[in-house]
């Protein structure tokens, strides 16, 4: 079992960034393939970001490619989402989610999942 509690959401201008984090519970967090993922009102949820258990590898949906970065840090049992030069269209909800097996861009296939942080870029 692992529970995941986001944070860093908040209020920025177009341009600006946020670091949201991520904090897992459970000795086995190392073990788990992590994501992010995030759903704007009225829309479906969307893959963001996913990492591999070590860290070594990650992936990125072509939208955030170049402006937001992924990593962990398997000591604090943390994973970070850094989002730089950020747009209006980046407004939505960000969720963390755990997968015991490979990252996968598929959301059906996360075994657990945050509550949630909000995001919000104006123009």
């Amino acid at each position: 079992q692992v529970q995941l509690v986001e944070s860093g959401g908040g209020l920025v201008q177009a341009g600006g960034s946020l670091r949201l984090s991520c904090a897992a519970s459970g000795r086995t967090f190392s073990s788990y393939a992590m994501a992010w993922l995030r759903q704007a009102p009225g829309k479906e949820r969307e893959f963001v970001a996913a990492i591999s258990w070590s860290g070594g590898s990650t992936y990125y949906t072509d939208s955030v490619k170049g402006r937001f970065t992924i990593s962990r840090d398997n000591a604090k049992n943390t994973v970070y989402l850094q989002m730089n030069s950020l747009k209006p269209e980046d407004t939505a909800v960000y969720y963390c989610a755990a997968r015991s097996s490979f990252y996968s861009s598929d959301s059906a296939k996360y075994d657990y999942w945050g509550q949630g942080t909000q995001v919000t870029v104006s123009s």
